[in-house]
C-alpha cells in the first residue's frame, strides 16, 4: 500500500477512506461511495475533510483527490 506522502509526490489521484488509501475515481460522489460500501441507509454520517457532509448533499458533494473521508454508522446500545 502507497503511503500519502508518496501518493502525493508521485502524483497519484487517491483519497483516503476510514484511514485507508483508496484510488480516486472521476465524476464519484459521497452517495455513491455510500452505496459501495453498502452504508446508505439512516444512522450513517460521513465527513469529508474535517466538515460533516449534510444528508441532503450526499449525491451532489463530489469526492476529489486528496480528500479525506470519515464514514461512520451510529449504533444504539445501553
Amino acid at each position: 500500500m502507497v503511503g500519502v506522502e508518496d501518493s502525493h509526490l508521485a502524483g497519484d489521484q487517491t483519497v483516503r477512506i476510514n484511514g485507508e488509501i483508496q484510488p480516486w475515481r472521476p465524476h464519484w460522489t459521497v452517495w455513491e461511495l455510500l452505496q459501495e460500501l453498502e452504508a446508505d441507509g439512516p444512522g450513517v454520517a460521513v465527513e469529508r475533510n474535517f466538515a460533516v457532509v449534510r444528508r441532503q448533499n450526499l449525491a451532489t458533494t463530489p469526492i476529489e483527490p486528496g480528500d479525506t473521508l470519515e464514514v461512520v454508522r451510529l449504533v444504539g446500545g445501553g
